[in-house]
C-alpha cells in the first residue's frame, strides 16, 4: 500500500511511520531524513540542496518531488510507502499523483492525525531528553523517575529543543491549517481520507491505523 501520513508537527508521525515499517515492511519516505541524506551526496541535486540549506532558503517543490521520484525507483515492486511531510501543499499532492503513476502506484489511503491544538502545545513544550544518552522524557507524561536522574544512564544533564516552546508550535499549527489542510478535500472526493486520534496513546494510535490498512 501507498499512504500518506498527514498531521501538523507533533502529532506523531514519525513515530506511526516507524511502527508501520516495523510491523509492515512499508518504507518511510521523509522528506526531512531525504533532504538530509541528499545534502550529504555528492550529486548534483545534492550539492544543488546543500546550496539553498546553506542559505537558508526553502527547497522547492521540484527538488522534493525529484527526491520521491528517486527513492520510488530503488523500491521494489512489492513494498509500500508512506509519505511522512510530504505532501505539504496542493502543487505537491498533484506532483505526487503523477509520480506514482510513473512507477505504477497509486495512493491507497491518507491518514490524518487529529490533535487539539492546546494538548499538542502541552505535550511539545513539555518534551525533553537526556544530553547523554537521548533518551526521552516528558514534564508530566514521562518524567524520570527520580527528579533530574536519567532513568537509562544516571546523567543528571538534559535539553530540550529550542523550538519546543508555544509560539512555535502555534505558528506551526497556523502553517498547516492554511498550507496542508486545504489538500485533504480532494483526498475526501476520491474516498480514501480517514481521522484518527493522534492525541491517544502510541499503540492505540498504532492499532487503528493498522485498522485502516486492514
Amino acid at each position: 500500500m501507498n499512504i500518506i501520513l498527514l498531521g501538523p508537527p507533533g502529532a506523531g508521525k514519525g513515530t506511526q511511520s516507524k511502527g508501520l515499517v516495523e510491523r509492515h515492511a512499508m518504507v518511510q519516505l521523509s522528506t526531512g531524513d531525504m533532504l538530509r541524506e541528499t545534502r550529504k551526496a555528492d550529486t548534483e541535486l545534492g550539492r544543488k540542496v546543500a546550496d539553498i540549506m546553506d542559505l537558508g532558503g526553502l527547497v522547492s517543490d521540484d527538488i522534493v518531488s525529484a527526491m520521491i521520484d528517486a527513492k520510488l525507483a530503488e523500491m521494489g515492486e512489492g513494498q509500500g510507502a508512506i509519505f511522512d511531510g510530504y505532501p505539504r501543499t496542493a502543487a505537491q499532492a498533484g506532483q505526487l499523483d503523477e509520480i506514482l503513476a510513473k512507477h505504477g502506484r497509486a495512493l491507497d489511503r491518507v491518514i490524518e492525525l487529529e490533535v487539539n491544538e492546546d494538548a499538542l502545545v502541552e505535550r511539545i513544550t513539555g518534551r525533553f531528553s537526556c544530553a547523554n544518552c537521548g533518551t526521552l522524557y516528558h514534564d508530566t507524561a514521562n518524567p524520570p523517575k527520580v527528579e533530574g536522574v536519567c532513568d537509562a544512564c544516571g546523567s543528571t544533564d538534559f535539553k530540550r529543543r529550542p523550538d519546543d516552546n508555544e509560539e512555535t508550535v502555534r505558528n506551526r499549527m497556523a502553517e498547516y491549517r492554511a498550507k496542508t489542510a486545504p489538500i485533504l478535500p480532494g483526498y475526501e472526493a476520491r474516498g480514501i481520507v480517514t481521522r484518527v486520534d493522534g492525541m491517544a496513546g502510541i499503540d492505540e494510535v498504532a492499532s487503528a491505523i493498522d485498522r485502516v490498512l486492514a
